[in-house]
C-alpha cells in the first residue's frame, strides 16, 4: 500500500530541495529521518517534515507499521514564483525571483530494501568468477619496433640533397658545360 503527504509551496527553490530528496530515496522510513536529521541544509528540515507527516498517515489512516515502510519516491516540483523588485542606483530597479516548490514523499510497505553492494577494489578478485584480473601490460607491436629503428637508422640530409631535384640536375648541366 502506498501513502503520500505534500508540502505545497515550500519557500526554497525546486533545484535546491532536489539534492536532499535524491539521498532519501529508496531508503527506509527510519533511515531516512536520520539522514534528514544530520543535514546541514535547509531543505532537509522541510523534506524532514513532510515525511514525518507522510508517516503519520501511514500509521493513523492506513494503519501500516513504522518498520516495514521504505521511501518509494521523494518528488520535487516548482511551485509559482513570487516576483519582486528591489531598488538599484538612478532610481532603477532589479527583479527578485522568490521560487516556491511542491514536495511530495510516497511510502510504501510493498518493496524490500536493497542492501548496498560493495565495490570491488581494482586489481582485486572478480565476486563472480573468483579469478584474478589480468594486470594490463605495455604491449609492443611489431610496427612500433621497426619505426623506432628507421628513425635511429635514417642518414642525415645534407646540403645537396636538400636542395630540390629541378635544381640539382640544373646545377649538374651546367657544370659539365664549363
Amino acid at each position: 500500500m502506498q501513502v503520500t503527504s505534500t508540502y505545497r509551496f515550500a519557500r526554497i527553490s525546486a533545484f535546491k530541495a532536489r539534492e536532499v530528496t535524491r539521498e532519501i530515496q529508496g531508503r527506509s522510513a527510519s533511515d531516512a529521518l536520520d539522514l534528514l536529521a544530520f543535514s546541514p541544509k535547509k531543505a532537509a528540515v522541510l523534506v524532514r517534515k513532510t515525511l514525518r507527516s507522510a508517516i503519520a498517515n501511514a500509521e493513523n489512516n492506513a494503519e501500516l507499521k513504522v518498520d516495514s515502510l521504505l521511501v518509494k519516491e521523494a518528488v520535487v516540483g516548482e511551485g509559482s514564483t513570487f516576483k519582486r523588485f528591489r531598488a538599484r542606483a538612478r532610481g532603477s530597479a532589479s527583479p527578485l525571483r522568490k521560487r516556491t516548490s511542491h514536495i511530495r514523499i510516497v511510502l510504501s510497505d510493498d518493496l524490500v530494501p536493497k542492501a548496498p553492494k560493495p565495490r570491488a577494489k581494482r586489481g582485486s578478485t572478480t565476486a563472480a568468477s573468483g579469478t584474478e584480473r589480468p594486470k594490463k601490460q605495455k604491449q609492443t607491436t611489431a610496427a612500433a619496433i621497426t619505426s623506432t629503428e628507421t628513425q635511429q637508422t635514417a642518414p642525415r640530409k645534407t646540403a645537396e640533397s636538400a636542395t630540390p631535384p629541378e635544381t640539382a640536375s640544373k646545377a649538374k648541366s651546367g657544370e659539365e658545360k664549363e
